[in-house]
C-alpha cells in the first residue's frame, strides 16, 4: 500500500470499534480481518469522513485468521487538529415563513457536514434535530476521541433563548471536549467554555436575553398605543363603513344577499377590484338580520 491509499490512511489509527492497532486492518468477533474497515475508525481521516464505507485491501486477506501487521506511528494530536475538524452545523429559525437558507449557506462555507436544519421555537422544549445534532457530536467524539469536534450555529440565539439554558447546553459540549462555533456575533469563532470563558459566554448570554426581553415589551408597547389610537392589528376590514351601510339599506329593502353580495366592490387590500363572499356580507349585516322566515331570501323559499 501507498501513504496515499486509503486502507493506508486508515490504519494509521487505532480502531475504537475492534481495538486494532495502527498498522493492522479491523477484525471480527469471530477473530478474522474484516472485509471492510470499521465506520469510527475511517471516520478518523478527514477525506474519507463522508464514505459510508472503505474496503480492506486483498492483500490484507479479508475473511481469513487475523494477525497483527507491522507497528505503525499514530498520527500526533497535532497533525489531527490540523489535518481535519469533524464540524456538525445546526440551523434554526421559529416559524415556518422565516428563511433557512441563509444559515445553511455560512454553515456549508464553515465547512459543515452534517447540517441539521429545523423550522421550531425556542419555546418548545423538545427540538428533534437539536438534539440529534448534539446526539452525533457526541457519538463521533466517543468513536474518534483523536479528531476535534465543532457543533456550529450561526448565532448565539440559535441554541436556545434563556441564559441557563445557553450556559447548559455549552456545558454539555464541554463535558463532551467537542467545540462550539458561532460564525457571527460578539462571540464569533471557536469557543471552549471553561475558565473565564464561561464566565464571557454567560454574559453574553445574558446580553442576548435581555435583547430580547427589549424587543418583547417595545412591541407590547406598540401594540398598545396602537389600540388606543384605534388601530387593534389584524387584517383590515374587506367592506368600509359606506358599503356596510349600502349593504344595510339593500337588505332593509329586500334585496336577496346574493344580489347584495355582486353590488358591491371591495375597495382595498389584496382582494381589491372583487366581490366580498357571503361571510363577509352576514358579518356586515349581522346587528339588522331579521329573523329566518322573515327575510327575502325565506320568503322566496315559502312561495
Amino acid at each position: 500500500m501507498t501513504a496515499d491509499d486509503p486502507a493506508a490512511l486508515v490504519e494509521r489509527h487505532e480502531c475504537p470499534t475492534c481495538q486494532a492497532p495502527p498498522g493492522s486492518p479491523c477484525r471480527t468477533r469471530g477473530g478474522k480481518v474484516s472485509p471492510q474497515y470499521h465506520s469510527p475508525r475511517h471516520m478518523a481521516v478527514p477525506q474519507l469522513r463522508a464514505e459510508l464505507k472503505v474496503k480492506t485491501p486483498a492483500d490484507r486477506s479479508p475473511g481469513r485468521a487475523w494477525a497483527p501487521g507491522p507497528a505503525v506511528s499514530s498520527p500526533s494530536v497535532a497533525e489531527v487538529v490540523t489535518e481535519g475538524i469533524a464540524r456538525i452545523g445546526y440551523a434554526r429559525c421559529s416559524t415556518a415563513t422565516q428563511e433557512l437558507q441563509s444559515q445553511l449557506d455560512a454553515l456549508t462555507a464553515a465547512g459543515c457536514d452534517p447540517i441539521f436544519e429545523e423550522k421550531i421555537s425556542t419555546r418548545v422544549k423538545v427540538r428533534p434535530e437539536f438534539t440529534r445534532a448534539l446526539d452525533l457530536a457526541a457519538m463521533v467524539k466517543r468513536t474518534t476521541p483523536q479528531v476535534r469536534v465543532h457543533f456550529v450555529v450561526h448565532e448565539l440565539k440559535r441554541l436556545g433563548r434563556g441564559t441557563l439554558e445557553l450556559v447548559y447546553t455549552a456545558e454539555q459540549l464541554r463535558q463532551q471536549d467537542i467545540h462550539l462555533e458561532l460564525l457571527t456575533g460578539p462571540l464569533q469563532g471557536v469557543h471552549d467554555p471553561s475558565g473565564h470563558g464561561a464566565a464571557l459566554f454567560a454574559f453574553f448570554a445574558g446580553m442576548a436575553e435581555s435583547e430580547r426581553d427589549y424587543i418583547r415589551d417595545k412591541t407590547l408597547e406598540g401594540q398598545a398605543s396602537a389600540r388606543e389610537r384605534g388601530r387593534h392589528g389584524g387584517r383590515p376590514e374587506a367592506l368600509d363603513a359606506d358599503l356596510v351601510a349600502m349593504a344595510r339599506d339593500l337588505y332593509a329593502r329586500r334585496v336577496p344577499v346574493d344580489d347584495i353580495r355582486r353590488k358591491l366592490i371591495i375597495p382595498t387590500g389584496k382582494r381589491a377590484g372583487q366581490h366580498p363572499s357571503r361571510a363577509t356580507v352576514y358579518r356586515a349585516l349581522a346587528p339588522v338580520l331579521r329573523p329566518r322566515g322573515d327575510t327575502a331570501e325565506g320568503t322566496a323559499a315559502h312561495t
